[in-house]
């Protein structure tokens, strides 16, 4: 096999020196990568095929690449999307032609590519000059071309459990020929837990918080402390435009629609830590409050809009704190989607049904054409009306006559509603009869 890792350790970081060099080294990616595993299984046989690895960074897509390569005994060909263009695109594919063997073509961030140089790789694809392997943070059905899913198979990495990460900090303290080991550090249980959770799923963060770590550490041992110092403040996993980003929305509209005020507090404050904007929340929560508790609660409208105020006015932190308020009040409040269902329904008969004319008795005349048309003939003025009511009129075009597109709850002020439009809608009926 070809040995990709022999460059001297003192020249790469120690989250390159200790990329692992078998399959087993590899953590957190067992549903992939255990023993029987289809991918393990193409990887050993060598019955290999183009694919994407989907999975948030540090979780080894690029080392599972490289370890492709190496079990194939191919040529490794990395390109990064962010820097590449078309031209070494087409670099790449005559060294791939140049080669005697199989090539790896990596290209790291693959999303990054628009449609053109996606498509540029699908011959190549097909005629077998390159086993394509793509790596990326966003999802593939959003983000790539579906000619080019088609040709490759998608492969989902998950973020490395805690426990896998304290593993993967160990190895790198106890290697003496990659990794630490010749620095013969300690690490507390406390520690090591700790650097695990910071690390947030992503090993090369870990490796990176210990290796900065191991230039500080005082008697040859690592403590919470110190690694509370350097790691503690770093960023979450959230992309303020990505997968991460709408799935931990999705997360914080459904704690609020399932009436779950401390998962909904959490999921705000997961955002708010991870760098969200404060209004892009608290315009959300207003369409909460309009889509989820409608009517049922109309306080919940106005405490959102007053949360939203209260942002743009003091700004950080009290105005988070409004927000939230406006948040746990609406998990905590009556449930209704009778209004949102309601203006689907009218919107969709709205534009399916097309310009019907307004009936006569309810158009305005204002000049003295209008009212010898007919404008305004045999209109009832509802406050003429008992009970401010004229039973049997009617206000839609004829076309759509007797629609009903509310119907309230029994939840909240709409069970009151619901019972003045019953006997409004049964006086409506006794004077038709």
């Amino acid at each position: 096999m070809n040995d990709l890792f022999n460059a001297e350790k003192g020249f790469k970081p120690l989250a390159d020196r200790m990329r692992p060099r078998k399959l087993d080294q590899v953590f957190g990616q067992s549903h992939l990568l255990a023993p029987g595993k289809p991918l393990r299984q193409a990887i050993e046989a060598n019955k290999l095929h183009s694919m994407i690895f989907w999975g948030p960074p540090g979780t080894g897509k690029t080392t599972i690449a490289r370890l492709i390569a190496e079990y194939s005994d191919a040529r490794f060909i990395t390109l990064s999307a962010v820097l590449a263009g078309v031209k070494d695109i087409r670099d790449a594919i005559e060294q791939a032609r140049q080669f005697q063997g199989p090539t790896v073509l990596f290209i790291d961030e693959v999303h990054r590519f628009n449609k053109a140089q996606q498509d540029a790789f699908l011959p190549h694809i097909e005629d077998g000059t390159i086993l394509f392997v793509g790596a990326t943070t966003e999802n593939p059905s959003f983000e790539l071309n579906n000619a080019l899913l088609s040709r490759t198979r998608t492969y989902v990495l998950k973020p490395i459990q805690a426990e896998d990460i304290e593993q993967v900090i160990q190895r790198a303290l106890e290697d003496r020929d990659q990794g630490l080991g010749e620095l013969d550090l300690g690490i507390d249980a406390d520690a090591c837990t700790l650097l695990a959770r910071v690390a947030d799923g992503d090993a090369r963060r870990a490796l990176t918080y210990l290796e900065i770590i191991s230039d500080l550490a005082e008697d040859s041992q690592i403590n919470a402390a110190l690694v509370g110092e350097i790691a503690q403040q770093g960023p979450r996993r959230f992309d303020k435009g990505g997968d991460v980003f709408y799935e931990q929305i999705s997360a914080l509209h459904k704690s609020v629609r399932g009436s779950d005020p401390d998962a909904a507090l959490y999921w705000f404050c997961r955002m708010i830590d991870g760098g969200c904007d404060p209004r892009y929340i608290a315009r959300r929560v207003v369409r909460m409050a309009v889509e989820d508790i409608g009517i049922a609660d109309p306080r919940g409208l106005e405490l959102c809009l007053n949360g939203w105020q209260t942002f743009e006015r003091l700004g950080s932190p009290e105005g988070e704190l409004a927000i939230a308020q406006g948040i746990v009040y609406l998990a905590c409040a009556a449930k209704s989607n009778a209004l949102y269902s309601a203006y689907k329904q009218a919107m969709q008969d709205a534009h399916d049904s097309g310009s019907l004319e307004v009936p006569m008795h309810l158009r305005n005349a204002p000049t003295r054409f209008m009212e010898e048309q007919g404008y305004g003939d045999d209109y009832r003025y509802a406050h003429d009306e008992a009970d401010a009511f004229a039973a049997g009129e009617t206000y839609f075009p004829e076309a759509l006559l007797d629609r009903q597109y509310y119907h309230p709850v029994e939840r909240g002020l709409e069970i009151k509603i619901a019972e003045k439009l019953e006997r409004l809608r049964k006086a409506n009926r006794d004077a038709k009869s």
